[in-house]
């Protein structure tokens, strides 16, 4: 692993770690909300699609039958991993959220050093493996006795 993949490997669960560090400064100032707002909405779906992303790579994107955009397939997956990162950030946000206030426990500070813990653990999860595409038998035309 080179340095530069480090950096961006780990740049998820240092937003979070800056997040909590947010926390000390007043509880009205727009740069503690926007390092909570930010870490919360991409910061554990990111480190979880980083995981799976040889996995959602090994096949690409299928256009429609008159590929008026040739970047079609680039610009699809791209809108896949974004809308993927924000909807499971959102769906550990809430799963975490809903744990704690079943265990009596919640609060801000502990929902946001879960997500962090949670996304510095994935940081350092090997990513998946892809798949070879499955086999398929050859085609026969309808109708012939092959």
């Amino acid at each position: 692993m080179t340095p530069q993949e480090l950096m961006v490997r780990m740049l998820p669960p240092f937003g979070g770690w800056l997040a909590l560090a947010a926390l000390a400064l007043p509880g009205g100032s727009p740069l503690r909300g926007a390092a909570v707002v930010l870490f919360l909405a991409a910061g554990p779906g990111a480190a979880m699609v980083r995981v799976c992303a040889p996995a959602l790579g090994a096949r690409p994107a299928e256009g429609p039958v008159e590929r008026r955009d040739a970047d079609f397939a680039r610009h699809s997956d791209l809108l896949e991993r974004l809308m993927l990162t924000l909807f499971l950030s959102i769906g550990a946000l809430m799963l975490v959220a809903t744990v704690l206030i079943a265990t009596h426990t919640f609060s801000a500070q502990r929902v946001l050093l879960t997500l962090t813990l949670l996304t510095t653990f994935a940081a350092f999860c090997p990513s998946l493996r892809a798949s070879p595409p499955p086999r398929t038998p050859p085609r026969t035309p309808k109708g012939s006795t092959q």
